[in-house]
């Protein structure tokens, strides 16, 4: 009976998938017998494809489809060019009609009736007696036809490409030979009697591009009738305009940076001039390029002759003003004869420096150098005056000034003072108490006032280790850390040098005292347990220290939760020791753990009620959150089989997780998919799913 039965079932659906088959291809006929007409020719590769053009019940989406298919039809409807793109929108039925056969034709177009102004090349003066198909070649389609001039008059264009491909510069619609150019429009605009000129004079033969923009190029004879004969250069425009070229309007005085005076007015252009372009050798504005026989000073002073010459006369030399120079003169060199200095006429030569002229006057043998300006004065070289020691390195004061040092206290003699020691222990020496310990600094303690009488306070914020807080109270002394006055500049720094007997941490913490304590008090005010690799947060925020540290040894203690709260554990270690995992430290009792999310077990239904050591009852290894469990339904509930078996360890196949005796398809059970029963009863039946004779199971 049971194979009779799956046999019926299994023909069943064996009828209703050729039913379905059938469905589909009279469906497909129908379409093709329902068709108005046979394709055009370049359709009929989707005679049988209907749905390549059209599209079931949207009428418009075959408009969609003809522009899928035409692609340079949908740019110029996206773009609004061209002829599809301009015309009013409408459907593509209304222009191309299809089903008239294969040798309809898609494209009626009326020549004599088409409007040009509805595509991208509107047709003007001429171009309107053009025939079509002098534009539009056969074998080509009408939007490939050229829109340049270029593309249909390549063979008028006389200048052979040499001006570009913009024909319509100086061409228009109107005739070819109808020529308008805007000179102005480039690089040499047409004035004065330029504006009257024939083309062809500077165009010669055509040749549009290549002429030359310079004046020299077509007045090149002009300037053999005036005389230049190229000795002035090819920039004519400097003396000449464009209104005559016979009338120079060149002003020497305003046009050039040499304006001409005395003499030089009266002077001939040739004698300056002398075949040398003018406007780029500079060299003809120097006196001494025209006036280097008249030098007697042969360049020694240079080439600005003007300092002592004036274009009045060269033989007469102006009074000659020593101040502009390098060294003017003062006191008793404004009365000395020239040549007390200038042996010749080679004045530049003339050295500027006092010892000079007065190396016999030197009493300190060249050790104090050539300044002697420094001492001495040009009034008289005997008597010399105080020398201000503020100018040196050093600076006299307090003690160091006069009448209670001299000069021989410090300098032996006249050829030694330059190379004076200035550091306080070339003079001292016998004064340091620190055997050089300290080095040669003096002054960091004691005064120019009087060496006896040092500084009150050292000022130990100059030094690597500043004195703050408790450090700074009268009660530390400098013997508390320095032993003797030779041994200042070896003193520890560290902490622990001084406060080893305060270290109750037994140096478990290191010697980095100032991470705790502070300058202010040796006792720590609040420690910043963040720092630390376990931040304080909660609970533990305000717990005491002693709670978790048993002894000042802070390093000894765990970081584990269970290392705490061992006794709080109320699993039994049966969850593993990772506490953190559920708690947190605000309080012990709540806890939050999401098991659909953090496992791969969701807990639905009944499950979600159940307790954890329900399922958890092992003791989890140590590192685990849990020992490893089964997530097999059968696994927990074996005992609660009453098929003992027979239907396998599947059990979530039949029964939910809301209730263990609801069965799926009952009180709103899900029922089992209808895959799921055909491929149980196709092979014979399977215990695990209900049988398809069965109400519940649809």
């Amino acid at each position: 009976m049971k194979q009779e039965s799956g046999l019926v079932w299994r023909r069943w659906c064996a009828w209703l998938a050729l039913w379905l088959l059938a469905s589909l291809s009279w469906a497909q006929g129908i379409e093709t017998i329902m068709a108005p007409g046979k394709m055009s020719r370049a359709h009929a590769k989707y005679e049988e494809d209907c749905a390549q053009c059209h599209i079931k019940f949207d009428r418009a989406g075959q408009d969609r489809r003809c522009l899928d298919c035409h692609k340079e039809t949908r740019a110029d409807v996206q773009a609004k060019t061209g002829y599809h793109g301009k015309m009013k929108p409408q459907s593509c039925r209304n222009c191309h009609t299809e089903h008239k056969g294969p040798d309809a034709k898609l494209v009626v177009l009326d020549k004599n009736q088409f409007d040009h102004k509805g595509t991208d090349f509107a047709l003007q003066a001429r171009h309107q007696k053009v025939e079509c198909e002098k534009c539009h070649v056969a074998g080509k389609r009408y939007r490939e036809a050229p829109t340049t001039c270029v593309g249909c008059h390549t063979k008028d264009d006389k200048h052979k490409g040499s001006l570009g491909k913009t024909c319509s510069d100086c061409h228009n619609e109107g005739g070819w030979k109808d020529v308008h150019f805007e000179h102005d429009k480039t690089r040499f605009a047409l004035t004065g009697k330029h504006a009257d000129t024939p083309c062809a004079d500077c165009h010669a033969k055509g040749v549009y591009k290549e002429t030359p923009r310079n004046c020299y190029a077509c007045h090149k004879k002009d300037d053999e009738k005036n005389g230049h004969k190229g000795q002035f250069g090819e920039k004519c425009e400097s003396c000449h305009g464009t209104k005559a070229f016979k009338t120079p309007s060149f002003n020497h005085d305003v046009d050039t940076k040499y304006s001409l005076k005395g003499k030089h007015r009266n002077t001939k252009c040739t004698e300056c001039h002398r075949n040398v372009n003018p406007y780029k050798v500079k060299a003809a504005q120097e006196c001494v390029s025209c006036h280097a026989k008249d030098d007697k000073h042969k360049e020694s002073l240079g080439k600005e002759c003007a300092n002592c010459h004036t274009e009045k006369s060269w033989k007469e030399p102006a009074r000659f003003d020593h101040a502009k120079t390098a060294f003017p003169l003062l006191g008793k060199h404004e009365k000395a004869e020239c040549k007390s200095c200038h042996e010749g006429t080679m004045f530049k030569e003339a050295k500027k420096e006092c010892v000079a002229c007065h190396k016999k006057d030197d009493k300190h043998a060249g050790t104090l150098g050539t300044g002697c300006i420094d001492c001495h004065t040009e009034a008289d070289w005997k008597p010399a005056k105080r020398f201000d020691h503020d100018k040196t390195r050093f600076v006299l004061r307090r003690g160091h000034a006069a009448p209670a040092v001299t000069c021989e206290s410090c300098h032996r003699d006249l050829k030694s003072m330059r190379n004076t020691s200035m550091d306080c222990v070339s003079c001292h020496k016998k004064d340091d108490k620190h055997a050089g310990n300290l080095g040669t600094a003096c002054a960091d303690c004691h005064t120019d006032a009087s060496w006896k009488l040092a500084d009150t306070r050292f000022d130990h914020g100059k030094t690597r280790f500043a004195l703050k807080n408790a450090h700074a109270k009268s009660s530390v002394t400098c013997k508390s850390c320095h032993q003797d006055l030779k041994t200042m500049r070896n003193t520890a720094r560290d902490c622990v040098s001084c406060h080893k007997k305060d270290d109750k941490h037994e140096a478990q913490l290191g010697v980095q005292c100032e991470n705790c304590h502070s300058d202010r008090s040796w006792k720590v005010e609040r420690f910043d347990h963040n720092r630390s690799r376990f931040a304080l947060t909660g609970r533990h925020v305000v717990a005491a220290c002693k709670g978790c540290h048993e002894s000042l040894r802070f390093k000894d203690a765990k970081r584990e939760c269970v290392a705490c709260h061992l006794k709080d554990d109320k699993h039994k270690k049966t969850l593993g020791d990772r506490c953190e995992s559920c708690h947190n430290a605000r309080a012990w009792p709540l806890w939050d753990f999401d098991h659909g999310v953090r496992t791969r077990y969701k807990l639905d239904g009944e499950h979600a009620k159940v307790a954890c050591a329900s399922c958890h009852r092992a003791e989890a290894p140590a590192g685990k959150a849990a020992a490893p469990l089964a997530s097999t339904c059968y696994s927990c509930h074996r005992s609660k089989d009453p098929h003992e078996g027979k239907f396998g360890v599947r059990c979530e196949e039949c029964h939910v997780t809301r209730s263990w005796r609801s069965v799926k398809g009952q009180s709103g059970a899900a029922a089992p998919s209808l895959t799921q029963v055909m491929f149980s009863v196709w092979w014979g039946g399977d215990n695990t799913l209900p049988r398809p004779d069965f109400p519940h199971a649809f």
